[in-house]
């Protein structure tokens, strides 16, 4: 991986759609959170959820306590597929659980992030070639709001200048084939960042996820997880 290639990207992205993202950013209203909606059979929260959840690609420790889980990623982890780098990755960490129809997914995501591209979030994924993944994802130091679409390609799209230093909700809604991800600041107000299409099946994995493409590893926690139907 070339830190100074997916530099480059950034900086032709910026160029390019900066001043349009910068008055977007400024009008945008953010999406009210509806209301929770009672616990049932077609939600799994907190403790039930993560004990259900299978592991792809271990990271070097978690731990599970309560409603929360705490994940500490290995070295030179991540998802990506061609585009741009020329190259596939497909070893980070995702905690998942097959999941049929039309759903929505959030977590409470907090990092202790340091290294170029740590990152954690939410992802939805078919198989090696087609999913998708969100969170926040260290830049220079900086917090993005990071979005991966990959339909055998991956594509990219980010929000600059997010805290990495408080937790963010991230929020994953399927409807059909479609995806959206929307992320909040505090769990109530919720942003759209992205509305997305991959050729989804009835049943898909669906959980968290975090990745270290450049650094040592980090600590990532989850936590307030709901996944409903």
């Amino acid at each position: 991986m070339s830190p100074s290639n997916r530099r480059q990207f950034l900086t032709r992205a910026a160029a390019l759609s900066c001043g349009a993202l910068c008055n977007n950013m400024l009008t945008a209203q953010p999406h009210p959170a509806p209301a929770a909606p009672p616990l049932a059979d077609s939600q799994l929260s907190g403790k039930s959820l993560l004990a259900k959840m299978k592991c792809f690609n271990a990271p070097a420790s978690a731990k599970q306590s309560g409603d929360q889980l705490v994940g500490t990623t290995k070295p030179k982890t991540d998802f990506w597929r061609k585009m741009f780098y020329d190259y596939v990755t497909n070893n980070g960490h995702f905690f998942f659980l097959p999941f049929t129809g039309d759903f929505t997914l959030e977590s409470r995501v907090a990092g202790k992030y340091s290294a170029l591209y740590d990152q954690a979030g939410l992802m939805v994924r078919i198989d090696d070639s087609n999913w998708l993944k969100c969170g926040l994802e260290l830049v220079d130091g900086i917090g993005h709001a990071s979005v991966v679409v990959t339909r055998d390609f991956s594509d990219w799209s980010t929000i600059r200048g997010i805290t990495a230093k408080e937790p963010l909700w991230w929020r994953i809604v399927r409807k059909g084939s479609s995806l959206e991800v929307l992320y909040s600041l505090e769990g109530k107000n919720f942003i759209s960042t992205r509305l997305g299409y991959l050729p989804l099946q009835a049943v898909v994995d669906a959980g968290i996820m975090c990745c270290s493409p450049e650094g040592t590893g980090f600590d990532s926690t989850f936590d307030e997880i709901r996944l409903t139907q």
